[in-house]
């Protein structure tokens, strides 16, 4: 029987589909599906087919059972039971256990926090292919962890999730070649993995690929490609990307200018305490442009930058005289 996307009404079903994406354990409740597996309609119903599964030896309903156990789905919520079924699956060989009790031991839930406990089943399970855990090695190795720092060996664990579709790790990729960080230094590289990032939704690695393409590093320079990218994270919520879509619509960079949308784009990054979206809303209030000229919301708007140390806007604040808006640069991970 093949999945057809109806998971049924239970909680861990609603979990597992929410969470596909980033959880290893969320797909094996979808293989077990078309293993078989019925669309249960509560979570008692769940947990008793699936703790059935699991005392009969099957490891992937060991470790589903483990995560119900973590979330109190259908049983009252234990770090301790869950630990237990994670490493009783995981010493088998099961790798989303193996990933699983690594996070229980870099967390320290139900057990004493160990980084080098971690590392040791993040490798058990990053051998076996585990794309999650070859990514958390390579955020171990680059910040020090409980190995040497090493932005090589970073690299290596990075390049592995990557090649496996890890997204993260395909955004971390790319900044490592755009900065040349363990790795010799590449603008085309950084644009190839910053796209598969940019790709499956990875707002920093859209507003990175955007950069690149306004700034033509490792690609042609085009602004209407910027745009296109700094949309897509800016509708994500990325307060850089709203940023550069409202300096796109102010100055007229690959897109048709307008004040209003300039203003609008501002407006929604300054509200999440970006000091260069706060300066432009103040010169914009100060100007009139996309709103009524306001000499007090233009002064809280720029006191609101100068607060974060915004020199523009300090200055401004001297005498309210419009000077413009500069073009903001690529963020560096």
């Amino acid at each position: 029987m093949k999945n057809d996307g109806s998971c049924g009404g239970s909680a861990i079903a609603s979990w597992c589909e929410e969470n596909r994406a980033i959880s290893g354990i969320a797909w094996l409740f979808f293989d077990m599906l078309d293993r078989g597996m019925p669309r249960f309609s509560d979570d008692r119903e769940a947990f008793e087919w699936i703790s059935s599964e699991a005392a009969s030896g099957d490891l992937d309903a060991k470790a589903i059972l483990g995560l119900m156990h973590l979330k109190g789905i259908g049983a009252p919520r234990s770090d301790e039971r869950a630990l237990k079924l994670f490493r009783g699956a995981a010493e088998r060989g099961h790798a989303p256990s193996q990933f699983a009790l690594g996070l229980m031991y870099r967390s320290g839930r139900g057990v004493e926090r160990s980084d080098s406990e971690a590392l040791e089943w993040y490798e058990k399970a990053a051998i076996q292919g585990h794309a999650a855990a070859q990514y958390n090695i390579g955020a171990m190795s680059e910040s020090g962890t409980a190995v040497p720092r090493s932005e090589s060996e970073a690299v290596k664990w990075y390049r592995m999730a990557a090649e496996n579709g890890y997204a993260v790790a395909q955004y971390n990729l790319g900044n490592m070649y755009c900065d040349g960080a363990g790795v010799q230094q590449s603008y085309s590289e950084a644009v190839k993995w910053y796209r598969k990032a940019a790709e499956q939704g990875i707002p920093e690695a859209q507003f990175n690929l955007a950069t690149m393409y306004s700034d033509g590093a490792g690609v042609q320079q085009s602004d209407i490609e910027a745009v296109k990218w700094y949309r897509m994270a800016a509708e994500q919520g990325d307060a850089g990307a709203q940023s550069s879509l409202g300096y796109a619509y102010h100055s007229g960079r690959g897109v048709e200018r307008s004040y209003d949308l300039a203003f609008e784009w501002f407006s929604r990054a300054a509200e999440q305490n970006d000091a260069y979206s706060q300066y432009c809303l103040g010169y914009m209030y100060a100007a009139g442009q996309g709103a009524s000229r306001s000499e007090s919301k233009a002064r809280e708007w720029l006191e609101k930058a100068a607060a974060q140390g915004h020199a523009d806007a300090a200055r401004m604040l001297e005498s309210l005289r419009p000077r413009g808006c500069a073009a903001r640069r690529r963020r560096r991970s």
